[in-house]
């Protein structure tokens, strides 16, 4: 039971404290990735490759260690679990982010949501309207729940300690490589699509999730039908699931136009409701933590079973 008891634990701190402003483990690994790509980078797919696999490998080697030094004692492995846990989880502050955002443009602060909205998106922000600025923030706080909470959470019940930092250093990779610039079309490559094929189950347990906190058969049975008919136009495999699951539950449309690095990408249209507005935020963010508390339980259930189906996990006959 360590491990379910410490992705609980580690679920809780992060809803309690979320991350912290300095000397985060992530960014810390953001630090080491970007000192490793002076020394690796190539304008090729074969490089890019071997950047990704050194520094996952390397990062699901340390989890490896921490579970094996913890193995004969069960608080330990719990306590590691859930700092693990703790430092790849971002929906508190994910959440709160949304409620800076929506404080901003609720007081008619549109230039500081402008640039509080960078913080979730990588979109160009600097022309959007306020309710363009609402419709950025309740597509991250889709998109993000699944990446930042469901999908972290779910390895971990997995895979435990190697299984969460190792989907952290995929997901933090796509973050800094997986672009389609110049610079990471083709060294950015196995990172993007890593983090596709990692993503893909959670990113459906997210949406299912979705559908269960909609509070209504209603709410659900249009996110369902939003999620067949409008997922596929959307550019990312997860990405639209998941936002078409928020847009159908929360009657709102999503998608649409944005601008990257001076490019226009057609995102596609998510939902027939009217565009999402600043009074979305709030609603969003409500939805948000529902579906991380049903993520919670999902992996609680997966690490149980897991642990007692290991050889660890069963009792031992008598002789």
């Amino acid at each position: 039971m360590s491990r379910a008891l410490g992705l609980a634990l580690g679920w809780a701190l992060d809803q309690a404290i979320g991350d912290p402003r300095h000397w985060h483990p992530v960014a810390g690994f953001g630090s080491v990735a970007m000192a490793l790509e002076r020394r690796t980078y190539a304008a090729s797919r074969a490089a890019g490759v071997a950047h990704v696999a050194l520094l996952v490998t390397s990062t699901a080697a340390l989890g490896v260690v921490a579970e094996r030094a913890t193995r004969r004692r069960g608080p330990a492995r719990t306590l590691v679990t859930a700092a693990a846990t703790w430092a790849v989880l971002g929906g508190r502050s994910l959440t709160r982010e949304a409620a800076t955002i929506d404080g901003q443009l609720r007081r008619g602060d549109l230039d500081a949501a402008r640039v509080q909205v960078r913080n979730l998106v990588g979109r160009e922000t600097s022309t959007l309207d306020a309710d363009e600025v609402a419709r950025a923030c309740v597509e991250s706080l889709a998109e993000n729940t699944s990446d930042a909470v469901v999908a972290p959470l779910l390895w971990g019940g997995l895979l435990g300690v190697p299984g969460l930092l190792a989907y952290r250093a995929v997901n933090t990779l796509d973050a800094m490589v997986g672009h389609r610039n110049e610079r990471y079309r083709e060294f950015g490559w196995a990172a993007a699509r890593l983090d596709d094929v990692v993503n893909w189950v959670p990113a459906r347990v997210a949406a299912a999730l979705t559908l269960a906190s909609s509070g209504s058969r209603e709410r659900a049975a249009q996110a369902r039908d939003t999620i067949r008919r409008d997922a596929p136009a959307h550019p990312s495999p997860n990405g639209g699931v998941v936002e078409a699951a928020f847009a159908g539950v929360l009657g709102v449309r999503l998608g649409g136009s944005n601008t990257y690095d001076g490019r226009t990408e057609d995102r596609g249209t998510l939902g027939t409701g009217p565009a999402a507005g600043v009074l979305e935020i709030d609603r969003a963010s409500s939805l948000a933590r529902r579906v991380s508390a049903g993520s919670l339980a999902v992996a609680v259930a997966v690490a149980v079973a897991v642990e007692a189906l290991s050889p660890r996990g069963r009792p031992r006959r008598r002789r």
